[in-house]
């Protein structure tokens, strides 16, 4: 496929990362710094470390150590299995098939909570105060906090008691190992060093953003095997912190071990490594750290906006630059991400399955598909599962489940009911081919496509009173307010459905294989968009999109059929441009859009050659579309969602909410890279002169 780029001398792409590395000289509660490896990261406050998570939890953004391979579960030992959880729905044909929908019985809860993510345990600042008094933040005078983007380090300055400290923190790329460089006098004079604590889980009282859980000693292990080496054992999860210093006991504290340097030495280093197996802790090699950095941005597809002098462009670059980054440590790991990434847990950790378009496809359109493989490789593995799923609902192929833990295994509630997961991974796989297009990328993803196809084709009912296919019930469409018993046809579905296997039967010709005679028929007979009043409304059996003021919050799903997905006759374009003006008019854009909506509407707006629209949507300001000066989007603030969010509740609802950058990215690509067949250099940009850009490094979008 074609690149885009600009003519012109190279962007200087050290100086267009750097300006944009984020910098504090006061506490920001809200932006706390991240560093990882797409599967591991840690994220420290203002000291560089994690010496305040009681007031970032509560205030702002939590610090805390997180990694896609660390999962517990609890005994079961009533034994309950996902058919506990059922309820019958009736399907068109008049077959009655149980879903696994009760999410608060006895059974859903456990199968909500098992497996969840494990936090790994703090790695804190442990500053012996003259006075005796406990560490806080108000210690902590003349600061200088920066994010170093180009080599992937945090350096933080300040002052403890008048005396400098200077700590830098980065994550090794091939190890969850965090590495940590302290100078100051403090050290030196044995009072300040690094303490190592380890909580028994989160406390799953709190649904999203929860703290930790330091009520139970008893209920977990951390034993100091040798001076470097702790074993942890929490329920079925064990895991050993390597330290590269010997480390001790703090008596009277369970769970907690400090270390320090040696006497007279003014500078400790430290490399703590978080594993399932033992391993060889190396030194803080911080150069290491850099030059994968380094690499990682020249690799990248890049955009400078510099002498643009439309007020939008510099925050368009920064939340690139930002959410580049962001993506790249939080979202590549052994298992898919949660929608928090790696900063804090939602929904227990687990990986929503419809959000994998916005978590991940982006990165075969900024220059990284092997991190978009990583994702995709773990949906290749899970096809065993996938296709049990499919078997057990009388389905053929392979189902994907969509709130999920490493196994695959479905998570009560709405959740089976949603299908807008189900053709994400023959839109992936296509990026992926046009960023490679080999026999080695069929041959990967060919089976993956194929069953992924085989399902979405057997969820359709021919109705024979319309002669048409349809889809659902019972189903729970991407705009999730209507009854699950009762949907059919939901407008964005229908046509992804009709899109992904026209695309199925082009990988099928790409391996020499004929193609599906069902398959073309129902691209032919499939129910066509509904629309009422000379607009698309988001669900055939409940056209009340315009009409009825309730049905117009969460994702304003109906424009997602041309802007997500390319333009094609199952489309009308004075249409989708008449319900575009009304989303614009009369959405409720104050309380229940989300983050990803923002990018997902500007792309229907460019690919409807309205780019000024496109831009103004995709930076508007709004209560979950305001980006931290981290980079962060957080959702939906407590008090928002909760009548009385009470003393120690969070702030925010979702503190972090990785969807919105990968939806930011995937919008921008589409913005400034273009799509098949469409006309100019950034067809997304308003042709005005006010913008200046500069891109290298692109693949357009289908």
């Amino acid at each position: 496929m074609p690149f885009s780029a600009s003519c012109g001398a190279p962007i200087d792409r050290e100086a267009l990362v750097s300006r944009h590395s984020p910098t504090l000289q006061a506490v920001d509660y809200d932006s706390p710094l991240t560093v990882g490896n797409g599967g591991f990261a840690f994220t420290a406050d203002v000291t560089g470390l994690q010496s305040f998570p009681e007031a970032y939890h509560r205030e702002g953004i939590p610090t805390e150590t997180l990694s896609r391979w660390a999962w517990v579960r609890d005994e079961n030992p009533a034994g309950v299995t996902l058919a506990d959880a059922n309820r019958d729905f009736t399907h068109p044909d008049g077959s009655v098939h149980g879903y696994p929908t009760i999410s608060r019985s006895e059974a859903g809860q456990w199968l909500r909570r098992n497996p969840r993510i494990h936090p790994l345990g703090q790695v804190a600042l442990d500053w012996q105060k003259p006075d005796g008094s406990a560490f806080a933040r108000s210690d902590v005078h003349d600061l200088a906090q920066r994010l170093d983007l180009w080599r992937g380090v945090v350096e933080s300055r300040y002052t403890l008691d008048g005396r400098a400290v200077s700590v830098t923190t980065a994550c090794r790329p091939d190890e969850d190992t965090v590495l940590i460089r302290i100078e100051s006098a403090l050290v030196a004079d044995g009072v300040l060093g690094v303490r190592l604590a380890f909580p028994a889980g989160h406390d799953l009282r709190v649904n999203h953003t929860p703290g930790y859980d330091w009520s139970r000693p008893d209920a977990h292990r951390s034993e100091l095997v040798d001076a470097t080496r702790i074993e942890r054992r929490v329920a079925d999860l064990t895991y050993r912190v390597n330290l590269s210093r010997p480390a001790a006991p703090v008596p009277g504290a369970p769970h907690t071990f400090l270390v320090r340097a040696e006497a007279g030495r003014r500078v400790l280093e430290l490399a703590v490594n978080f594993a399932r197996d033992k391993l060889s802790v190396t030194a803080c090699d911080f150069e290491l750290v850099a030059r994968h950095w380094a690499d990682f941005w020249r690799a990248s597809a890049a955009a400078d906006f510099s002498g643009s002098t439309d007020p939008l462009a510099a925050g368009f670059e920064r939340r690139v630059v930002l959410s580049q980054y962001l993506t790249a440590v939080q979202l590549a790991g052994d298992v898919p991400p949660a929608e928090s990434g790696l900063t804090c847990a939602t929904w227990y950790g687990k990986h929503h399955t419809e959000m994998i378009w916005w978590h991940a496809a982006h990165f075969a359109l900024w220059g990284h598909p092997e991190l978009l493989a990583r994702n995709l490789d773990w949906y290749v593995a899970r096809l065993p599962e996938a296709r049990a799923i499919a078997a057990g609902r009388g389905l053929g192929g392979a189902r994907w489940a969509k709130m999920v833990g490493p196994e695959l295994r479905e998570s009560p509630g709405g959740n089976p009911l949603i299908v807008w997961n189900q053709p994400h991974p023959i839109y992936l796989a296509e990026l992926l081919h046009r960023a490679s297009p080999t026999p080695a990328t069929l041959e990967r993803y060919g089976a993956l496509v194929q069953e992924s196809a085989e399902a979405l084709a057997s969820m359709l009912w021919l109705d024979p009173a319309r002669d048409r296919y349809v889809l659902g019930p019972p189903l729970w469409i991407a705009q999730e307010i209507y009854d699950q018993a009762t949907s059919q046809n939901p407008g964005f579905e229908l046509a992804y459905w009709r899109w992904s296997l026209q695309l199925a039967q082009t990988w099928r010709e790409r391996r020499g294989l004929p193609r599906e005679p069902r398959w073309d028929d129902i691209v032919r007979r499939l129910s066509h968009l509904p629309k009422k009043d000379g607009k698309y409304v988001a669900l055939e059996s409940h056209p009340d999109t315009w009409d009825n003021l309730a049905s117009r919050h969460d994702h304003p799903s109906m424009l997602m059929s041309l802007g997500v997905l390319p333009a094609t006759d199952f489309v009308d374009r004075a249409t989708m441009d008449r319900t575009l003006d009304a989303v614009l008019r009369d959405w409720d854009w104050e309380e229940k859009i989300w983050g990803w909506d923002y990018p997902m509407i500007a792309m229907n707006a460019a690919r409807l050659g309205r780019p000024g629209d496109a831009v103004e949507i995709l930076l508007r300001e709004g209560p979950n579309n305001r980006y931290t000066a981290a980079g962060h989007c957080p959702q939906r603030p407590a008090s928002r969602v909760k009548r009385d969010p009470g003393p120690g509740q969070p702030r925010y609802d979702l503190a972090t909410y990785l969807p919105a950058n990968g939806a930011f990215l995937s919008a921008a690509a589409l913005l400034l890279g273009g799509w098949d067949g469409a006309s100019g250099e950034h067809p997304g940009l308003p042709a005005d002169g006010t913008w200046s850009v500069r891109t290298e490094g692109w693949k357009t979008l289908p």
